[in-house]
């Protein structure tokens, strides 16, 4: 198909003959947008493989280790000690064999000379400690393999195993036992901890066994240490955690109870019963019931949780307890547990934290996947908010908005990253960026929007692209601290609300975004099985926005440029023209106010930013406007919206014509060219020949231009000919 591209009729056509034509042009000073390098191909690093499909699926070839663990863990209260076992059951299901295995000692964290350590500023940090003096970090007793002593080496937060024969491919098993102890930092870099409270400490226990790295197809052993930013990249598989803590204590823990019968009293297990039936929340331990435990020794919690990524658990003699059933989509039940301080309980904090939690669970297991754990637990202790598969540790302090919005965030953390078992630790946007965008539809959704605030959008582009933070992928150890909750949070999150609101659409969005929960549930995408999932199942070109949102910190500025009636008479209708200024594009929405109070709203896709900088419509209207405005709504992150309105005092005066007065056929000598000027609709249309017809804009005193091809067309008085000027050049046609 021959196409020709307007702004080269003239160059191509009329002024052919004209060798010093081109020579001639002033190239007009480069605009910020460049809509080849917004959209230009091969924007993926790689074609589909035998592991990762290139339409977003796990490939037909896909492998993942596993790990299954059984833990043994002992609290001692008066050193805030715990002593423990792991017992490590690791499936290769690689295609490799493997001389030597890596493990994650989290909790060297806490070691004085540990990396994480090194890099606190003077000024403090939320990693670490908070400059807690103690003997942090493992104190290992011995490590096995397959029963035998084996050679180990512990660097940092990391530990690697040397095996004597290499651990078989495609399903060789290894046995690790790791027997360990370590104290307990009181603040645990924002993760873990102790809470003093009057009936006693709370412990939030997290990190708190060596697990396996994760060996995967684009990594291999993927050994980031754990400096106290960036969080976890864990292998799936099942646990059970015996729990020996002082007999007056209670625990809660990822998982299902087993051993209910031993640990509680008859009275409390019908209470449990109860509430496993209720959708209201039921007391199963009240504040007057704290005095009544008195008992001495210890006991011995038993719990499981399967297809896991990790396990965590609280324990103290100070827990209210309460509990409500969670109903889900296949008919399922689960069960809502709130534990926390009688300083945490009334109606206006804690004693609301089982609603808050039922409600969250349902509506993510409607929304977008069910819930796969026999309980949620919402566990009050000194974090600000820290996730766990089937548990979360909240601050005992919040309450309210605050308690909801914590509480909401946490376990929308059970599907990211838990069900889908992204990298934490390189991509912190995909699970805190998804997290707080479904936030955002479950907070709108809860009690018909009792903490709902809409936010807008418009306000937030200049902080959100602001050149002062890293662009979204990087990870969080190569952030600026205080750039984490806008690139991991915030951003990525309003990321992913514009590609539903503006994009997309919803039912597009959503039926992508569910499908990529469902192929990476229990799997570990990169954000390149992201990217092509959503483009693959919407069936829409968006590496535009990837690489604009995601790989760099492009922005948004897309400004009006000129509203004029056409022929000077609004009962011509008017044209508007819009440019794209920033180097991100996005579909543009425009609002035209008219004079007698009446709307009317244009729709631009993102296409026509593929191959122009501005782009002119025709508004087919009788009506003066009085104010036309680009985002009215406040959706899209516009970082100058002083460019977004225009209003009719700023309309410049221009005369009416008939431009039925300027039609005709026109003709120069030394060009080989005719020009013919046609109306249409109280259009004025020039067309040369053989070349596609193209609208004129007039701009009062007879002349005329198309600005698209810096095209100025000026007639003389008696309108029997005209002058035509581009780019330095003049030629003059008469008319036949």
């Amino acid at each position: 198909m021959n196409f020709k591209f307007p702004t080269k009729i003239f160059v191509a056509a009329v002024f052919a003959v004209s060798a010093q034509f081109s020579a001639q042009e002033t190239p007009k000073e480069s605009p910020k947008y460049d809509f080849v390098e917004a959209f230009k191909p091969f924007f993926y690093p790689q074609t589909g493989t035998e592991t990762r499909s290139a339409s977003g699926q796990p490939g037909h070839a896909y492998w993942q280790n596993s790990a299954d663990y059984k833990l043994d863990i002992s609290l001692d209260e008066k050193k805030n000690e715990l002593t423990g076992s792991a017992e490590i059951t690791y499936t290769n299901n690689s295609p490799d064999q493997l001389s030597f295995l890596w493990l994650q000692l989290d909790q060297n964290l806490f070691a004085k000379d540990s990396r994480g350590n090194s890099v606190v500023p003077l000024s403090g940090s939320r990693n670490g400690a908070k400059g807690e003096v103690f003997e942090g970090g493992y104190k290992i007793k011995s490590v096995t393999y397959d029963g035998k002593p084996v050679k180990y080496t512990v660097t940092d937060t990391r530990m690697q195993i040397d095996l004597a024969q290499h651990l078989a491919a495609k399903g060789g098993k290894a046995k690790i036992k790791v027997e360990y102890s370590f104290v307990s930092p009181k603040y645990g870099s924002d993760r873990m901890g102790i809470e003093e409270t009057k009936n006693g400490n709370i412990y939030t226990i997290a990190q708190w066994y060596p697990r396996m790295c994760v060996y995967d197809d684009v990594m291999g052993w993927n050994t980031l240490p754990y400096l106290g930013a960036s969080e976890f990249y864990l292998e799936y598989g099942d646990i059970t955690a015996n729990i020996t803590v002082p007999s007056n204590h209670y625990v809660v823990a990822s998982g299902e109870l087993l051993n209910s019968k031993d640990v509680y009293s008859k009275e409390e297990n019908d209470r449990w019963d109860k509430a496993r039936n209720s959708d209201k929340t039921v007391m199963i331990r009240t504040e007057s019931d704290i005095k009544k435990n008195q008992a001495s020794g210890t006991k011995t919690w038993k719990f499981k949780i399967s297809q896991t990524r990790d396990f965590a658990w609280a324990s103290s003699a100070a827990f209210v307890l309460d509990a409500a059933k969670i109903n889900l989509p296949s008919g399922k039940k689960s069960i809502a547990i709130s534990a926390y301080p009688a300083e945490s309980a009334g109606d206006k904090a804690w004693g609301r934290s089982t609603e808050y939690t039922k409600a969250s669970i349902e509506h993510y297991s409607k929304k977008w996947y069910e819930y796969t754990y026999p309980a949620a637990t919402n566990v009050a202790g000194n974090e600000g908010g820290m996730e766990y598969p089937g548990i979360v540790f909240c601050h005992m302090d919040s309450k309210g908005e605050d308690l909801w919005g914590v509480t909401d965030h946490e376990f929308g953390h059970n599907w990211f990253p838990m069900i889908v078992g992204s990298n934490e630790r390189l991509f912190a946007w995909m699970d805190e960026g998804f997290n707080t965008f479904i936030n955002e539809l479950s907070t709108e959704a809860f009690n018909k929007g009792e903490y709902y605030q809409k936010k807008n959008i418009a306000q937030m582009g200049a902080f959100l692209t602001s050149d002062n933070i890293e662009p979204i992928m990087v990870g969080p150890d190569n952030m600026k601290e205080r750039n984490i909750g806008t690139l991991a949070y915030y951003k990525p999150g309003m990321g992913l609300g514009i590609l539903r609101e503006s994009v997309l659409g919803p039912e597009k969005f959503d039926k992508a975004f569910r499908t990529y929960i469902e192929r990476w549930a229990f799997k570990h995408p990169t954000p390149w099985d992201f990217f092509h999932t959503m483009e693959n199942v919407s069936g829409e070109e968006l590496n535009w926005f990837w690489r604009g949102w995601f790989i760099n910190k492009w922005k948004v500025d897309q400004a009006i440029k000129t509203v004029k009636y056409v022929n000077g008479d609004f009962k011509n209708g008017a044209q508007v023209t819009v440019e794209n200024l920033g180097q991100l594009p996005m579909p543009t929405t425009v609002q035209l106010k008219f004079k007698d109070g009446t709307t009317d709203m244009v729709k631009l896709p993102v296409e026509v930013w593929k191959r122009n900088n501005e782009w002119t419509f025709k508004v087919n209207s009788t009506k003066e406007i009085s104010e036309v405005k680009l985002d009215p709504n406040g959706e899209i992150p516009d970082v100058n919206s002083k460019n977004n309105t225009w209003s009719s005092a700023q309309a410049a005066p221009v005369e009416k014509i008939n431009p039925k007065d300027f039609v005709g056929t026109f003709s120069n000598k030394q060009v080989p060219v005719k020009i013919v000027l046609t109306e249409k609709d109280g259009q004025l249309f020039a067309q040369a020949t053989g070349q596609q017809a193209f609208p004129l804009e007039y701009l009062g005193d007879n002349k005329f231009s198309f600005e698209m091809a810096q095209i100025e067309i000026v007639f003389s008085k008696d309108k029997k000919s005209f002058n035509i000027a581009q780019g330095g050049t003049d030629v003059k046609f008469t008319k036949e």
